[in-house]
């Protein structure tokens, strides 16, 4: 290995998977995909980044939080996508009034 960051993939320990699985096969088939939509937020204060996303469909939404103060990241299931839009937005705003500069705020990130 060259750095902390080399693995050999045989070293990981996967669980599987398959089995409890079974049941969300056909979970896709029922979600529209035009119905889906994403937004993701970075925000910054004192050296740190923070994200806020939200992913909404006609059956609920799920807001997912990555605060660098915490260990884990938060998410909140929501059976309302409105729901879920609201208490976004009521995120976006608190946090700006807590210093929290919003940097990007728009399409899922990728690469």
């Amino acid at each position: 290995m060259n750095n902390e960051f080399d693995f050999d993939p045989e070293d990981l320990e996967f669980e599987d998977f398959s089995q409890d699985l079974e049941d969300f096969e056909d979970f896709e088939d029922d979600l529209e995909l035009d119905s889906v939509q994403m937004r993701t937020a970075v925000l910054s204060k004192n050296n740190m980044v923070a994200l806020l996303c939200i992913k909404t469909a006609t059956a609920g939404g799920a807001i997912c939080r990555v605060d660098p103060r915490e260990v884990n990241p938060s998410v909140q299931i929501y059976d309302d996508p409105q729901k879920a839009l609201e208490w976004f937005t009521k995120s976006l705003r608190t946090s700006a009034k807590n210093g929290w500069q919003i940097v990007y705020d728009g399409l899922p990130l990728q690469g």
